[in-house]
């Protein structure tokens, strides 16, 4: 069989060269796909330590303009895979499946060294596993919340990747259960933000009252959790404001459209002696520079932990997705919010599904108000976590996939 057919052949072994189309090629050649804003930030990280270490590599596949700033040739733009909600992607399904087949030629024929997908595992599992099968080292970049949700997912994953890069500390042990290689590399958020953050320089960058009480609210990023949440979360910020004069509210809206919902529910009667400052964007400064957060659980969390400030965690799905989670015990942790699953104790108190309701949250938000001391007793644990997450997560990825990618070079990188 001819190397060119060879290279397509889906009954070669997982470990065979993947360079068999190019005999005489030394430079080192990496493919990557990320499909949203987040991932584009980690492969541009991911890019530059890579080129640190091999400055003739070559680069491409699917990023944006963080990722093209550092030298990615971006076959396709991130917006392209960004795609949210049941209906929107369904909408999307026969576009992005287009894309996927075009892709996966492309990138047979440019024959990578490694490809990397860094998160949407709904689009680059699938990748994965066909340049898998070819003989073309995978590395999947970000783990799907395996350590909350069906854990045997672990295993499917590593019929896709050779290898996956975790952000947080206890999810190899997760994937060494189903004989999967799993490093523990650092979450990049970690690097971004200071371990003390200047709470003076928030405020005054928001325009708010330096000595008034702060009190940050966000009840998500998408337009289906504020309409679950939102009205909730606002409810339970009034009822913190008639308790502590002069509360100023943050609310920070992820976008345009987010934007126009929480207006529309900031427009009724309720709300409407409610000192609220509603933001573009700048969750993380408005975190920073609130006294107490109130949050739906998600990445958002993470942040609130980094700027170092107690929080309440609310969230609600659909009634009948929490019934199937129950029934079919889905779940397999007890504690949900990243902060206290990072501590391995409760250190943000957790308000889920019947339980999150207005009177519930604003009595948790409250009792951060009134105990200081609580509030000074979570300091040296966010520190703990923090240094715990800053592992230099670009550096240490990079490292990993030098590891799993060298070998397939026929001579030494430039």
């Amino acid at each position: 069989m001819p190397p060119s057919d060879r290279s397509r052949d889906p009954a070669l072994s997982n470990h065979q060269s993947p360079i068999t189309n190019h005999p005489t090629r030394t430079a080192l050649r990496v493919a990557l796909v990320a499909g949203e804003a987040s991932g584009d930030l980690l492969g541009a990280g991911l890019i530059e330590q890579l080129r640190a270490r091999h400055p003739g590599a070559e680069f491409a596949g699917v990023g944006g303009d963080a990722m093209r700033a550092v030298g990615l040739d971006a076959w396709h733009d991130a917006s392209e895979l960004a795609v949210m909600g049941l209906s929107e992607v369904l909408r999307h399904l026969p576009r992005l499946l287009r894309l996927r087949r075009g892709l996966r030629k492309r990138l047979l024929d440019w024959r990578p060294d490694v490809f990397i997908g860094i998160d949407a595992p709904d689009f680059n599992l699938g990748l994965e596993r066909t340049l898998k099968r070819h003989g073309i080292r995978t590395v999947h970049y970000v783990s799907p919340s395996i350590w909350a949700w069906r854990q045997g997912r672990a295993a499917k994953i590593g019929r896709s990747a050779d290898l996956v890069l975790c952000l947080f500390p206890m999810e190899p042990a997760i994937y060494a259960r189903h004989g999967v290689d799993a490093r523990f590399v650092g979450h990049p958020l970690a690097e971004l933000v200071a371990l003390d953050p200047d709470r003076a320089a928030a405020r005054a960058a928001l325009q708010l009252d330096a000595a008034a009480p702060v009190l940050a609210v966000l009840p998500g990023s998408r337009l289906g959790e504020i309409a679950r949440l939102g009205e909730v979360f606002l409810d339970a910020a009034a009822r913190v404001a008639a308790e502590l004069p002069g509360l100023q509210i943050v609310v920070p809206a992820a976008n345009a459209g987010c934007r126009a919902a929480l207006q529309a529910l900031l427009a009724g009667p309720r709300f409407a002696a409610l000192d609220v400052h509603l933001l573009d964007g700048q969750a993380r400064t408005a975190m920073v520079a609130s006294d107490v957060v109130l949050l739906a659980s998600g990445t958002a969390t993470l942040e609130a932990l980094l700027a170092k400030r107690p929080m309440v965690v609310g969230y609600r799905i659909a009634p009948s997705t929490a019934f199937l989670v129950r029934l079919l015990k889905l779940m397999k942790v007890d504690r949900f919010s990243l902060p206290n699953v990072l501590a391995g104790r409760t250190i943000a108190p957790e308000l889920m599904q019947e339980d999150c309701t207005p009177g519930n949250l604003a009595a948790a938000v409250l009792h951060w108000f009134r105990d200081p001391a609580a509030v000074a007793a979570l300091d040296p644990v966010y520190r703990d976590l923090h240094l715990q997450l800053r592992r230099g997560a670009s550096s240490a990825a990079a490292d990993a996939v030098d590891k799993l990618a060298l070998p397939a070079l026929p001579g030494p990188s430039p």
